[in-house]
Formats: C-alpha cells, structure tokens, sequence
C-alpha cells in the first residue's frame, strides 16, 4: 500500500488516518483518542435517533489529523490523545509517536519520514 498523492479526500488518505489512529490506540497508557466536535455532535444525534448511548462508526478517525502540503514533502501528523493517570505523560506520547511512525513507515517505506506531534489532552 502506497501513499503518494498530497490528495488529503481521497480513500487513501483516508486508509493512512485510520491506521495512524488504530496504532496510536493500541499504545500503552492510551486511555482514547480525543474526540472532536463533530465526534460529540454525531454521538448526541445518534443518541437522540435510537436511545442508545453508542456513538455511530464511520467517519475520521477522532484525535488524528493528517496534512501534506505537497506529494514530495513528508506528511505532518498531529495526534490528541488522553492518557491513563497510572501512566507517564512523556513516555505515552513518545510511545506513541514512535508507533505510529513505525506503522506509516511500513506502509509507505519509500516515502519521507513523516513530521509527527502528539498532544497529551487529559487523564482519566
């Protein structure tokens, strides 16, 4: 699988913010990813249409954002996550940014390393 377009709509961008996200998640002392507005927003709705608490599947991931300003530079990828409290702050978001670089890097080897930053948003 390769991801060489700067094209930030398509299916392929989409494929490489879930599997930035799906990494990012299944790091050690990751409580979630944070949520975004249209996160809340698409849960009250749905919660409101069938009364069930369950935010509906489908969309961006929550937490990951991905840009390219062009096909040649690296991808710059931003990640909010919230941390379990047992859990070193510094040493999730260092875990998590080397997971996720590990897993664009197989998935794109050619490509440059990608610019990755992870926030910290809350504990729980």
């Amino acid at each position: 699988m390769t991801f060489d377009t700067a094209d930030t709509a398509g299916p392929a961008h989409a494929a490489l913010v879930e599997q930035a996200a799906a990494a990012a998640a299944s790091v050690s002392g990751v409580a979630f990813l944070r949520p975004g507005l249209a996160d809340r927003l698409r849960s009250v709705r749905h919660r409101a249409t069938n009364g069930t608490g369950v935010a509906p599947t489908g969309g961006p991931p929550a937490g990951v954002r991905m840009t390219r300003p062009d096909a040649d530079s690296p991808w710059h990828v931003e990640i909010h996550v919230v941390a379990l409290r047992e859990a070193r702050t510094v040493d999730v978001a260092r875990a998590v940014r080397v997971t996720v670089a590990r897993r664009l890097g197989a998935l794109s080897p050619p490509q440059p390393a990608p610019r990755i930053t992870v926030t910290v948003t809350g504990l729980v």
